[in-house]
């Protein structure tokens, strides 16, 4: 069964909505990547802590959560794993560098 993904203008869509129905963002990129560029108010877990920091991902059961990375790969494998542990994930598709070509040309991109 195919990862679910999310274009970058529908992501857009839902943010520019209340704020009560904005997604939660996961960053599963590492610290350095994210400190140079990421979507605002995003939670920054590793894709490699993902396991380890589990409990962390509780507070998101029950709402929709939307995981990227750089390409849109490492977020398929994030997405993956928080489906396997039944939370409303989706991935999305070509990443942050997809994003900031496609809706916002002022995120740096690398």
């Amino acid at each position: 069964m195919p990862i679910p993904e999310i274009d970058p203008a529908t992501l857009a869509s839902q943010l520019s909505g209340p704020p009560e129905s904005r997604p939660v963002l996961l960053d599963v990129r590492f610290p350095e990547e994210h400190a140079y560029v990421a979507l605002p108010g995003s939670v920054l877990i590793p894709l490699p802590e993902l396991d380890e920091r589990a409990e962390e991902l509780e507070s998101f059961r029950g709402k929709p959560v939307v995981v990227y990375c750089h390409h849109g790969v490492r977020s398929l494998d994030g997405t993956a794993y928080l489906r396997s542990r039944g939370l409303e994930a989706v991935s999305l598709r070509g990443g942050i560098d997809l994003y900031s070509r496609a809706v916002d040309p002022s995120l740096p991109r690398y």
